[in-house]
This record gives C-alpha cells, structure tokens and sequence, in this order.
C-alpha cells in the first residue's frame, strides 16, 4: 500500500509513545490512517493516541500476549489490520566484558528481536483476513555494520534483518510486504548515553522525520525483503546485499 492510500487502512505502532514511533504515528494518522498506539509509557502513548485520534493500548513487546491483545484491540476498535510498524527498541549499554548483564542482556533480546517476532505471529492472521499487507521493523544500520559500542543492539538489529528478508520470502504470495527500516543514529532518546560523543565527534545525528520520509518511502516503493538505509545526507533505499557462494559440484 502506497502513502496515498492510507486513508482507512489500519495501522498498529509497537513504541508508538515517543521517538520514531510516534513521528510515524502522526505522519500516517495526517494521511488518513486509524493507528493503534501500542506502547508501555500509558501517560505519553494516551496524550499521543488523543493527539491523533488513534487508539492506545498498553503493551510490552517481551510478551506474545500483549501484541496479540493490540492486534485484537485494532480489529475489535476499527475493523481489521492492514500495516504494521514494529518500531519498540532500547540499546543494551555494554558489551560481553566485565559490564555484562544477564538481565539487561535478556531485555534487549526481549525487545528488540522478541518483539518482532511476536508481533509479526500475532499481526499474520489479520493480514490474511484483510488478503494482505505491510509489515515494517525498525532495525538499524547496526544490523548492517558492526558497531562496537553495542554489539548486543548490533546482533538484535542484523536478526531482525535476517527475519525481514526471510518472512518476505515466505508470505509473497500471500501479498503480505515484509521489510526492514535502518536508520542511523536518529536524535531520540534511545541515543541518549552516547548523545554527547556524537556531536563530540561531529558525527551527523539523522533528523527523526528523515526516518519516517524513508518509512514511508518502504510503502511506495512496493518491495518486499528489503532493508533500507537511513544516512545523513544520502538518499534513503535499499541496502545491496552480495549474494553468497552457491555450492561446487565436482
């Protein structure tokens, strides 16, 4: 579905409250669309839901049953599902040395891969109901690079890459899209702890409706298994992966 015909198509927002998901929130409710705000943060994710006439509903992406009550609470409330932004993501903060984490490890992987994956089991059925549609996850350029200041956000980020590319393959011909977002460090909370080294280092931080510029972009363009990029002063589109060797016979 293209940006022009959203008007009455549903759509559910994982980490609607703040960041991305709420500029795409409000971005796809000014085109005409009935959004479902899920979120964790009830006083943002209600004052955003009011702000565009949406509905909110509470959600933590760590549990298969949260994401399956906010893809009931949209069929219930406005009559069916058409796309989905799995958008919730946190950074972990450490590495795998003595600042590891059991817990927050577990937290990360919950959020930010978990939640992809239970959102999209929870959201296929009422897809299919509706003969297809789009599912969008927030990954990052850190599930295209290394990054060595998180690579447990980097390892949760290149699977929820993998995962795109591999349920577009296996829902094409139901004519459900399946692709993911990359962004750079994009200016929301989540960059918070490194905030201050970026404009140390003079490193560009991505303007949040750049990213929504290339989540709609997603919708437009019609593909299916892609990864698009979201760079400071480069134009957003998909990411070009080398194909791998295919076996030798002898």
């Amino acid at each position: 579905m293209k940006s022009t015909e959203l008007r009455g198509k549903v759509a559910l927002v994982t980490g609607a409250a703040n960041g991305i998901g709420a500029a795409v929130s409000h971005r796809l409710a000014s085109l005409g669309a009935l959004v479902v705000a899920a979120d964790v943060d009830d006083v943002a994710g209600v004052a955003l839901a009011a702000e565009i006439g949406g509905l909110y509903v509470h959600c933590d992406v760590r549990e298969l049953a949260d994401s399956e009550a906010a893809v009931a609470a949209a069929v219930e409330h406005f009559g069916g599902l058409d796309l989905v932004h799995l958008n919730a993501g946190i950074s972990s903060g450490h590495g795998l040395g003595a600042d590891f984490s059991v817990d927050t490890y577990r937290r990360a992987m919950g959020i930010n891969l978990d939640g992809v994956v239970y959102g999209v089991h929870a959201a296929l059925p009422a897809l299919q109901q509706r003969g297809g549609g789009s599912i969008v996850a927030t990954a990052s350029m850190a599930g295209l690079t290394p990054l060595g200041l998180d690579p447990i956000y980097a390892a949760n980020k290149a699977a929820v890459v993998a995962l795109a590319r591999s349920l577009a393959e296996a829902y094409r011909a139901e004519n459900i899209l399946v692709n993911a977002l990359c962004p750079s460090f994009a200016d929301t909370a989540i960059i918070g702890p490194i905030k201050g080294f970026l404009e140390e280092t003079h490193f560009p931080i991505l303007e949040v409706s750049d990213v929504v510029d290339a989540f709609l972009g997603i919708l437009d363009a019609g593909g299916t298994g892609e990864a698009w990029f979201v760079i400071p002063g480069r134009e957003s589109q998909p990411f070009s992966f080398r194909n791998v060797p295919g076996p030798r016979t002898a």
